[in-house]
């Protein structure tokens, strides 16, 4: 696939990396700094332009008469709009993404039309993905990460197992045992950061990291088997009320007790104007004097999300080490990740690899509706829908286990209209259901894809 993105900062970059790994992917980027596209091209094997990907000479310089898709993820969201109209009005471009940060342009959907609108075919909000993911780590307190698959109907969850937890020490085979009624899934698991194979008479043990799947109301169940449940979240106290802050605290203050610090006086008195139930403090973060004197021991949940990965970093520990019953935070530099979850940070959230996951839902081959990167892009979990009949098609009609899946490839769950279908070895795919796949080695994807695309005689 031809691809050209525009903007090769944090987010653009990391998407760069993301696809350029696919050996299908012809990558061009462009962007208005030399030195930023320079130091891409070392470290990956991809064309640069330098310019205002707006313009349509630069784009055509980028080879956008050729190109299969147009990702405009520059900090400007009136250049990604503009981009995208001269990409679709000019040259025909079959896919046009945009990164729109602006609530104002996100709440008007109609504004967003290729007949009589800005022709924009997905638009894609990183603010608004990573909102929704801490939002859902908020309501799972107990969980390293959650994911909606199938309109939120089947969730998958990472949990790491703890000695007292029921199953630990048991076989997967258990679980209905455990907890007659419900249907669970699991999907994998890591043990000292590698995958091993879910069969039957798998023990869990402790400290491993385990992903399920299950229906969205039977989760908190499914989690108390593995670990002990975390206490209910009452208190939540936010640092940075910029757009992720300001949108999570709307969300939070319906259901919790929140606090905001944010650094700017400007910023804090139009958040105490714009929310309702949420007291807005002005200062930083980072002072444990004002930590001491907001109760931070009192706090069940601790959030740093500024643009700053070094202060948000900073003040998660300082707000762990004072009391905090958990502690995130948002970091943009994959390095630092993995570098501080431990017993410093309870979580750290990359919005990069959160993006990611919905780039790729719009380039995978095959009707794939949802993609979400797992265990720092080393994983995947994609939802598919199959099409067409046993005849046309290598997965309709058929069993799974008469399914010729790459190896590290486990299908979870099979969502059939309102349907939730847990999968096990005779259950029987049908057309258009929506299937659950978990990937532990994410480069036999291109596998997956192929099991799912019809025959070229499919209509």
């Amino acid at each position: 696939m031809n691809i050209i993105i525009l903007g090769a900062g944090q987010v653009g970059s990391s998407v760069a990396r993301e696809l350029a790994r696919d050996d299908f992917n012809e990558i061009t980027v462009v962007d208005v700094s030399q030195p930023v596209l320079d130091e891409l091209q070392e470290r990956m094997d991809i064309r640069t332009v330098r310019g205002n990907g707006s313009y349509p000479s630069v784009l055509e310089q980028a080879g956008i008469d050729d190109a299969d898709l147009l990702i405009a993820l520059t900090n400007s969201d009136e250049i990604n709009m503009v981009a995208c109209q001269v990409a679709w009005t000019l040259f025909n471009t079959p896919l046009r993404v945009a990164r729109i940060r602006s609530q104002d342009y996100m709440q008007r959907r109609e504004l967003f039309h290729e007949e009589d609108g800005v022709p924009v075919s997905v638009t894609i909000s990183p603010e608004n993905l990573v909102t929704e993911y801490i939002h859902h780590l908020i309501e799972h307190p107990s969980a390293l990460q959650v994911l909606d698959f199938a309109g939120g109907r089947v969730q998958l969850v990472a949990v790491r197992a703890y000695a007292d937890g029921p199953l630990v020490g048991h076989p997967l085979r258990d679980i209905r045992r455990h907890i007659p009624g419900i249907d669970v899934r699991v999907a994998a698991i890591f043990r000292g950061g590698q995958a091993v194979a879910a069969e039957a008479d798998t023990v869990i043990e402790p400290d491993d990291e385990v992903f399920f799947i299950a229906a969205r109301k039977h989760i908190s169940r499914v989690i108390a088997e593995l670990r002990r449940l975390d206490k209910p979240i009452r208190k939540v106290m936010l640092a940075g009320g910029g757009s992720i802050g300001g949108q999570l605290a709307a969300l939070l203050e319906r259901r919790y007790q929140v606090k905001v610090i944010e650094m700017s006086p400007e910023r804090a008195d139009e958040l105490s104007r714009e929310l309702n139930n949420t007291l807005v403090l002005q200062g930083d973060a980072a002072n444990p004097d004002l930590l001491e004197e907001e109760n931070i021991e009192a706090m069940d949940v601790f959030c740093a999300l500024t643009n700053d990965d070094e202060a948000n970093i900073l003040s998660a520990m300082l707000a762990k080490r004072m009391g905090a019953r958990k502690a995130m935070s948002l970091i943009n530099r994959p390095a630092y990740v993995d570098l501080v979850e431990s017993d410093m940070i309870d979580i750290a959230v990359s919005p990069h690899q959160v993006t990611i996951g919905a780039m790729l839902a719009n380039i995978r081959r095959g009707d794939v509706v949802a993609v979400h990167a797992l265990r720092r892009g080393s994983a995947e979990a994609i939802e598919a829908v199959a099409h067409g009949t046993r005849k046309d098609s290598k997965v309709v009609g058929r069993r799974l286990d008469e399914l010729k899946l790459p190896r590290g490839s486990v299908i979870g769950a099979i969502v059939r209209g309102e349907q939730v279908l847990i999968a096990h070895h005779d259950t029987v795919i049908e057309p258009d259901d929506h299937v659950i796949i978990f990937l532990t080695d994410k480069r036999q994807v291109h596998e997956v894809e192929k099991l799912f695309q019809p025959k070229a005689t499919f209509l």
